[in-house]
């Protein structure tokens, strides 16, 4: 990863570069045009990483003054822990910082943000034919062979 590329968590002042990064993200899982999140929830989700009340939280990842990456993620109780869990649901670098350190980082950040809030793991998913992402995720987690199942209500 290039030297001056920094994680931190986001702030306000970042909108104008999240929400590139956010549409982009949205995009690559099929969610633009008409399938496009409402404008809602993308507000929704902005304003809950600023509510103290709320488990949501966002990183970004910035050189200079540009934003190249984002994750997401949030803290829930589990019937196996007494910790909280940590999971990572969002994580997207643009197009020109893939490959450079940028995800790994980020996925780094999020570990030593669920070890400080006393989380003993962290985990995502992401869709099977995302093998370039897997490659990395190979590498810096394992598969816990689990299968996810969902019924949209």
């Amino acid at each position: 990863m290039p030297g001056d590329v920094s994680i931190r968590a986001v702030t306000r002042q970042d909108y104008e570069q999240w929400l590139p990064l956010w549409d982009g993200y949205n995009a690559f899982y099929g969610r633009s045009g008409p399938t496009a999140l409402s404008p809602d929830i993308t507000a929704m989700t902005w304003a809950r990483f600023f509510d103290a009340y709320e488990p949501v939280h966002a990183l970004v990842a910035e050189s200079g003054d540009k934003l190249l990456g984002l994750t997401h993620y949030l803290f829930h109780r589990s019937t196996t822990l007494i910790e909280p869990t940590c999971y990572l649901q969002d994580l997207f670098t643009n197009e020109a910082a893939r490959g450079k350190g940028v995800g790994r980082a980020l996925i780094t950040g999020v570990y030593d943000h669920a070890k400080r809030a006393g989380s003993s793991r962290v985990y995502w998913q992401t869709h099977e034919t995302n093998h370039t992402a897997m490659q990395l995720y190979d590498k810096v987690a394992e598969r816990s062979g689990f299968v996810v199942y969902r019924k949209l209500l």
